[in-house]
């Protein structure tokens, strides 16, 4: 199992968006480095959702390619993407589980069902969900 690690400020910002972007889901891409087991995330990319949808979400193509080459740019590796889940848990949907193609990527999903909002990061593959293991450092 992957452990996937992330600034806690990058966390706030991302409940910051996707309290902004409520009652839609927020979305974007998560890059870093990849140490084996381990994930860094050093950059979060906030993308536009252009389903326009509280229940699902699709990046916006010319936003996406911008992010791609800034990671390139930056030295960075496409880690996977985060959406919030503005009314369910943070857990992926049927839908997502559908369109998650990369067996590589994390995919971090956002609850703000409830006041305080969780993230968890999932490994999907052939349609079976895997919890990762999340750390938030405090810097």
């Amino acid at each position: 199992m992957k452990k996937v690690i992330i600034k806690k400020q990058d966390v706030e910002e991302m409940i910051s968006y996707a309290r902004e972007k409520l009652p839609h889901e927020a979305c974007g891409l998560i890059a870093g480095s990849d140490h084996g087991d381990e994930r860094v995330i050093e950059k979060v990319y906030y993308l536009t959702n252009i389903d326009a949808s509280n229940e699902h979400f699709s990046l916006e193509p010319k936003e996406q390619l911008q992010a791609v080459k800034d990671m390139r740019a930056r030295g960075l590796k496409p880690i996977g993407n985060w959406h919030s889940h503005p009314e369910s848990p943070s857990r992926p949907s049927q839908e997502d589980k559908r369109l998650a193609y990369d067996s590589k990527a994390s995919y971090l999903i956002l609850s703000l069902m409830e006041k305080e909002a969780v993230l968890n990061s999932f490994h999907v593959e052939n349609g079976e969900t895997e919890k990762e293991s999340l750390e938030i450092l405090n810097r």
